[in-house]
């Protein structure tokens, strides 16, 4: 982190000190963080008042482990602590105030309504390839996630890049106001928290945010393919770049193929010249991803060749997302079940479909939530499209994910994971690829791990997790 002092962070927040007499002498330099359990010597302990514990019972806790000062809403007594109104908006204005103290950092912002952590992880791992970069652990996207990501730059960072997700308008617009982007980059506009937001023009209207946040000398990175992103560019301030399939693209992807597990390769095409690209992860939907990564890559004064190498090295970092492995049976496991909308179901279920297989396609699918009145719809639509692709079983775990039995002929459907375990797991032949894939609450990722035997290992190169 880059250090602050008690008194500026008081200064940044609006808060007021506690709990010592020399708020200059003490210095934050370690770890920022919302859980006791991570502090090292020199963190900022935040107090957050959470849905099931209040922060303020762990900060004796936090202090003993080495923090040498907390973020509170109340006095704790005998802590060096700054006492603020509001623990989350204040947490956000340490954050900022940590960016505003990197002149020469580089901000990126991400959104869209499924592959964000996948886009996320890529970039990061091109961008680190030639300079100290930062991203979010796993999905960390939201007002708590942004500030812990932000609190981790350091005065060597030459690059951030902030997940910025939302379940309402004005969301992203706040985590712009935390870390200022430079660059942003939208994927797509789905149907993910349809439910809350009540129409896909809301959603394209909250991650609208995004770009609209750049200034004039920044770069908004839209894909050309989703016409809701691409109508993003009307009215923005800042230059607009493209990327896609289309032809009308300014980043393109041309002679598209894929190997025998669903990897993408491809020539990339680009205002500086084209190259070919050769990506580890399964499914046609990461070329659009890495096609963004490749335009932010260049934007940020990468060269061509680096962008290029950046993209084929690139390895998956995050957990359960199109995360393959090859048992000892022969039997491969695709999961796939950190969360799911209708989009992302059908980008797996095209991506386990397009692999070369020689038993059988097994998709194992639980419930997507927050689609509001659509839900029974959509999870019928998916059922229907799995049907289409030539799966040749579909088990449907879980209450809300009856719908997606009815629309596939022969569908078995199973109340829990444990069920689905037993009764998956007994039919399951050498040769065979078994896909999982559901919302985050259902339990399916560790159904997947279980099902991939504790002992079951990442595949080498021949297949790279995603």
């Amino acid at each position: 982190m880059i250090a602050l002092t008690l008194a500026e962070i008081r200064d940044v927040t609006g808060g007021r000190v506690v709990g010592t007499d020399a708020p200059d002498d003490i210095v934050v330099d370690g770890v920022v963080t919302t859980d006791s359990r991570d502090v090292t010597p020199g963190s900022l302990y935040v107090a957050r008042v959470g849905e099931h514990a209040d922060g303020h019972a762990y900060v004796r806790a936090a202090v003993d482990a080495g923090a040498v000062a907390a973020l509170t809403s109340r006095a704790v007594d005998g802590v060096a602590q700054v006492v603020v109104d509001d623990v989350q908006t204040a947490f956000g204005a340490v954050a900022r105030g940590v960016v505003d103290r990197a002149p020469e950092l580089r901000v990126v912002g991400i959104t869209g309504s499924s592959g964000k952590t996948s886009t996320k992880d890529l970039l990061a791992a091109v961008l680190e390839s030639v300079a100290e970069t930062v991203a979010p652990v796993n999905s960390l996207n939201g007002e708590i996630g942004v500030p812990l990501t932000v609190c981790r730059v350091t005065p060597t960072t030459r690059f951030l890049v902030a997940e910025m997700g939302a379940r309402g308008i004005g969301h992203i617009d706040y985590l712009t106001r935390i870390a200022p982007p430079q660059v942003a980059v939208v994927l797509n506009v789905g149907t993910a928290h349809v439910g809350e937001f009540g129409s896909r023009a809301n959603i394209a209207a909250a991650k609208a945010e995004l770009p609209r946040a750049v200034p004039p000398e920044g770069l908004a990175v839209l894909n050309a393919d989703d016409p809701l992103v691409a109508a993003m560019r009307d009215g923005l301030a800042c230059r607009v770049q493209l990327v896609g399939l289309s032809s009308d693209a300014d980043v393109r992807a041309e002679d598209v193929v894929l190997d025998e597990l669903g990897r993408a390769a491809y020539t990339l095409v680009t205002p500086v010249g084209s190259a070919p690209i050769t990506l580890r992860q399964s499914g046609s939907h990461h070329v659009g991803n890495s096609l963004a990564v490749a335009a932010t890559a260049l934007e940020l004064g990468l060269s061509l060749d680096q962008v290029a190498a950046g993209l084929s090295a690139a390895e998956a970092v995050s957990r359960w997302r199109m995360e393959l492995t090859e048992r000892a049976d022969g039997v491969l496991v695709v999961n796939d079940a950190y969360n799911a909308n209708p989009e992302s179901m059908r980008a797996a279920l095209d991506a386990v479909a397009g692999m070369s297989v020689t038993g059988r396609r097994w998709a194992v699918l639980g419930g997507m939530l927050e689609l509001g009145d659509d839900s029974e719809a959509e999870h019928t639509a998916v059922g229907a499209y799995a049907a289409g692709l030539g799966f040749d079983h579909l088990v449907a775990v879980g209450e809300g994910a009856r719908p997606v039995a009815s629309a596939f002929p022969g569908a078995q459907w199973v109340p829990d994971t444990d069920a689905a375990h037993d009764l998956v797991e007994g039919l399951l032949a050498p040769g065979d690829v078994v896909l999982l894939k559901s919302s985050r609450d259902s339990g399916l990722r560790w159904l997947g791990d279980r099902l991939a035997g504790r002992d079951a290992a990442p595949l080498d190169d021949k297949v790279a997790t995603s």
